[in-house]
This record gives C-alpha cells, sequence and structure tokens, in this order.
C-alpha cells in the first residue's frame, strides 16, 4: 500500500487547538502555552492554520470528551465561529473520545500523535523512512478502527488521513494485522543490512559521531556546514527523517563520519521510536554524540531533557557526548556553558574549530599513539593492531613490520612488548 500524496493545491486546512493540564497527568503530559505554540507549529508543517486555540485545566481527563460536555461545546463554537474543519488535541486521545467528540463538534478530530504521524508521512523519502511511517500509522490506527469513521471516510486527502486510507481499512482489521506482521518483517531485514553496513563500516576504522538534538535545532545545518552534505535545511520542524552520513577530516590523522539523525520532540509517540527502532539504534553503535541544542530558544532546557529521555530509551545512555550550543550569535551564552560544551553557530561558522577540537580530544581520550616493531613471526599482533586500533602508517623493514597506531590504554599494554623507544 503506498502512501498518499499531499495534494498542493488543496485548500489550507482551518484548525482549533486544544490543550489539557490535570493533576493525575505526568509533568511532561501537561500542555501549557509552550507545548500549544509548538502545536501550532507543527500543524503548520503540516499544511494547516491555527484559527483559535484553548487551555482547559481539570483534576482528571473525562472519560467520554477528555474536557468534559461543557468545554467540548466551547470548542464546537470555535469551530462555527472560525469555520474550522479540524479539531486538533495537545493531548493523546483515546478511540471512543475522539469519536465522542467528533459527533459533538461535527469536524474531524486529531491528536498530538495523529499530527505528527501525518508530517512524518509527508517528510518521509527513502524506502525504509516509508517502511518506518507505515508501520507506525498501522499500529495507531489498529486500536482506533471503531471510531474512526469520519477520517477514514476523507479520503480526498488532507491532514491526518495520509498513509493507510482506505475505507475498507474500517472493518479488516486482519488486513492491518498482516501487513503489521510484513512491515516488521521487512524492517528485520533492514536491520540486518544495516548491521552488515556497520560492520563494513568499522574496518575502515573511522570513529562514527552522531548528531542528534530536538527537531529544528540546527542539525542538519551544522552537517551541511562541516561537510557541505547539501541537505535542504529548513526551518520546520521535523524536516528530515533519512539519515545522512558524510566524511569529515577534523586533523592531519584523524578523519571521522559524521551523521544526522531524525530530530526529537516532546510527547513524541511511542509508536514511531519503535517504527524508527532501525534508524535510531545507530545512535547506540556512535563513538560520540553532538547534541545541538537551539540556545536561543526559551525552552532549550526542556529540549536538552526530552533528548537525553529519547537517548536513554535507546540504550544510548553511556556514549560519550558534547553538547554543541547552536545559534550562539543570538544570544549571551557565557551563563550557560558546561564544561566540555562548545558554542558554534552552524549558520556563519562562528566556534567550527573549537568544535572539531573538542570531537578531536573527546574522541581521543584514554587513547595513545604508539609507534612498533612487529616479528614477521609475530604476525597475530599485527592482526590485532589492524582490527582494534586506528592505524596511522605501516611500512615493511628487515626484521619486521613498521607500524604506527592509535590504540586504548589497554591495547598498548598488550604491545608494549614491541614499542619502538625514540
Amino acid at each position: 500500500m503506498q502512501l498518499q500524496e499531499l495534494n498542493e493545491e488543496k485548500k489550507i486546512e482551518k484548525a482549533v487547538l486544544v490543550g489539557l493540564s490535570c493533576h493525575s497527568f505526568k509533568p511532561e503530559e501537561n500542555s501549557d502555552e509552550r507545548t500549544m505554540a509548538e502545536l501550532a507549529a507543527l500543524l503548520e508543517t503540516a499544511g494547516g492554520e491555527s484559527v483559535a486555540m484553548t487551555l482547559q485545566n481539570r483534576p482528571a481527563p473525562d472519560a467520554r470528551t477528555f474536557i468534559g460536555e461543557g468545554k467540548a461545546e466551547e470548542v464546537k463554537a470555535l469551530v462555527d465561529a472560525n469555520e474550522a474543519n479540524l479539531v486538533i488535541f495537545d493531548n493523546e486521545l483515546s478511540p471512543s473520545q475522539m469519536s465522542n467528540l467528533e459527533e459533538l463538534t461535527g469536524v474531524t478530530v486529531l491528536d498530538r500523535s495523529a499530527l505528527i504521524l501525518d508530517i512524518f508521512a509527508q517528510r518521509a523519502r527513502t524506502g525504509e523512512g516509508k517502511l518506518q511511517v507505515e508501520l507506525a500509522q498501522y499500529q495507531y490506527i489498529l486500536p482506533r478502527l471503531s471510531g474512526l469513521g469520519k477520517s477514514m471516510s476523507r479520503l480526498g486527502g488532507g491532514i491526518g488521513t495520509r498513509g493507510p486510507g482506505e475505507s475498507k481499512l474500517e472493518s479488516d482489521r486482519r488486513h492491518i494485522r498482516r501487513r503489521i506482521d510484513k512491515l516488521r518483517a521487512d524492517l528485520e531485514q533492514v536491520r540486518a543490512v544495516r548491521a552488515i553496513q556497520r560492520r563494513q563500516r568499522q574496518k575502515t576504522e573511522m570513529p562514527l559521531v552522531a548528531i542528534v538534538g530536538y527537531t529544528n535545532a540546527g542539525k542538519s545545518t551544522l552537517l551541511n556546514f562541516l561537510t557541505d552534505a547539501g541537505i535542504e535545511a529548513n526551518n520546520r520542524l521535523f524536516d528530515t527523517l533519512d539519515t545522512t552520513t558524510r566524511k569529515k577530516r577534523i586533523s592531519d590523522t584523524q578523519e571521522i563520519l559524521l551523521s544526522d539523525t531524525v530530530g526529537f520532540i516532546r510527547k513524541l509517540p511511542h509508536h514511531l521510536v519503535s517504527a524508527f527502532k532501525a534508524t535510531l539504534e545507530e545512535l547506540k553503535y556512535a563513538d560520540l554524540l553532538l547534541h545541538v541544542i537551539d540556545i536561543s530558544d526559551p525552552d532549550w532546557e526542556i529540549h536538552e531533557q526530552t533528548v537525553n529521555k529519547v537517548i536513554e530509551q535507546l540504550g544510548a545512555k553511556e556514549i560519550p557526548k558534547i553538547l554543541v550550543y547552536n545559534k550562539a550569535d543570538k544570544c549571551d551564552i557565557l551563563p550557560y556553558l558546561e564544561q566540555g560544551s562548545v558554542a558554534i553557530s552552524a549558520k556563519t561558522g562562528m566556534g567550527e574549530q573549537e568544535l572539531l577540537s573538542a570531537i578531536e580530544k573527546a574522541l581521543g581520550k584514554g587513547k595513545h599513539q604508539m609507534k612498533m616493531l612487529i616479528p614477521y613471526s609475530e604476525g597475530f599482533a599485527l592482526d590485532i593492531i589492524h582490527r582494534e586500533a586506528q592505524v596511522l602508517s605501516v611500512e615493511y623493514a628487515g626484521e619486521g613490520t613498521i607500524v604506527e597506531a592509535i590504540m586504548d590504554d589497554k591495547l598498548c599494554g598488550q604491545m608494549k612488548e614491541y614499542e619502538i623507544k625514540e
């Protein structure tokens, strides 16, 4: 099944945005002015327009309508007054709540997860990206089939309808489950191919440095600046879905692989984290993470915490990390600089050399350069060096192989007997 393409000539959809804050929610689940502004930016990225916005505080969400009958009537009035054709919630709704709200308001009701999934459906370009988005969409749709009558019947497209969209899905649960199984199998093949590529990359002895960060923090701009990668870098949320990797020489003796990744965001749907595992799990195999933070954003500390949580969730918490404070040309960054962090402007080039030096230093921690003479009769030692060290030069002499390499403490100890004292 192919993802439906966005009809660029379609009239921009108008949406009323709704957020709820409850005592029973975890702090990160609550809505406030900042999360609502982010929701409006997501809507704009999807091709829609926010025409009204409302927030509510309740002790607990209403089981039937999430916000209560009275507030639902207010939302209905906002829809009518602004001629809106969408209502989008900043929180995740149950299938029955979504259905009940559609009956009350007379328009399509989506939640934050559905909106993010829609954006991902628009942005996916590679076969792998499309597989992962489709899997996430089906995992989202399956438990909601009974309540998606209005949405699933909007076959003309529009926000929230990209991806699996046939009216047949309403009743064909078995079809969806079969498709999910097929997508999972296809993605397992993707992971197997990635594992082979990873082993081939490791043979090159080039360290992998992964760029991570909140969506729109400037990751693609940084990769473009450092490597001339030619990635389209726009001021839009989730502009990059597909991983891009480029070589970069950071010193006379050190070359690295730099890899861009999909941006993270508050309330990132768990369906997406799961579906994008084949892409995101590459972070676990990085030698170093560059955590890019937009220091000019008032919410940069919240964004930093969000990214750290996802990194931990992916099992990459222990990987060495450099905090890269981007857009430092827009504000006074000195009060925020931590030890080992770097202030840059990916747009102007400010701080480039400091960043490259920090990368070289981080990759070289606990490593030493050693020159050795390996007798021809002890070729096993040379095999170990080639497998576990970064070999800088090899020269064949009468009594053996002269090799110069960068090695960790453990390997240096093992090869101490071959060291050439100069």
